[in-house]
């Protein structure tokens, strides 16, 4: 069972914690190493210009961070997470003094109203006590005609191939959380995470409430993955 209210952020931090040491093997073991694409795209998403100030929330290692520092060098990237241990990991990477580090909570961001161009996060709405919350605070820090991108996992969609990627979510990721992590508690929580979370239309409308124009999503690898995107008026 997710834990919900108050105790969520709390469970969230320690657990992110916990497997922050081999959080980036995980990520390619679980996604066949498909995550790495999938960030790209999502980066190509915020239509990127010099100068731009950019804001990873939910950096955790900051894989989106550093893509964006490696492929935008005239770009400002400020990554936050909440989690001290994800981020000392990402400060440790190349290309990581190349980036602004920060601890933050989602939901109450350090920023001024108007800091940024650009909003982007990982896998990150998912694992919030608060999605209205969460998307109203990258609305709140994004100029006039800032962009917003999310990529993130979505509830797999019931088709033939329903009963085998239920298997690889229920069965498969927490035995290799168990193998290669030692913690199958943390790779029990993500999957289901994933299965009682917004379907991707659900969290369109979420982008659209909070005040974002142009809302569109791209479903990847049979739908379980997807990416949103949006701008400030």
């Amino acid at each position: 069972m997710i834990p919900k209210d108050e105790e969520h952020r709390g469970y969230v931090r320690r657990m992110f914690g916990r497997i922050s040491h081999r959080y980036d093997l995980m990520n390619r073991l679980m996604t066949f190493g498909q995550d790495q694409s999938w960030r790209q795209e999502a980066v190509q998403k915020l239509y990127l210009q010099p100068g731009d100030r950019v804001l990873d929330i939910g950096a955790g290692t900051g894989d989106l961070a550093l893509d964006i520092s490696r492929h935008y060098p005239d770009v400002k990237v400020v990554a936050a997470d909440l989690t001290p241990e994800m981020v000392s990991m990402g400060m440790m990477k190349t290309f990581g003094d190349q980036v602004g580090w920060t601890i933050a909570d989602a939901l109450c961001l350090p920023f001024p109203a108007g800091s940024f161009e650009a909003v982007i996060s990982g896998y990150l709405l998912r694992n919030v006590s608060d999605v209205e919350g969460a998307i109203l605070e990258q609305h709140r820090v994004l100029k006039p005609g800032g962009r917003i991108v999310s990529l993130d996992t979505t509830p797999p969609p019931k088709s033939i191939l329903y009963p085998f990627i239920l298997f690889h979510l229920k069965i498969i990721i927490p035995m290799m959380g168990r193998l290669v992590v030692g913690d199958a508690e943390a790779y029990t929580y993500l999957p289901e995470s994933t299965r009682q979370f917004l379907s991707a239309e659900q969290l369109a409308e979420k982008f659209k409430c909070a005040g974002f124009s142009g809302v569109g999503f791209s479903r990847r690898t049979l739908g379980t993955m997807c990416i949103h995107w949006g701008r400030v008026p």
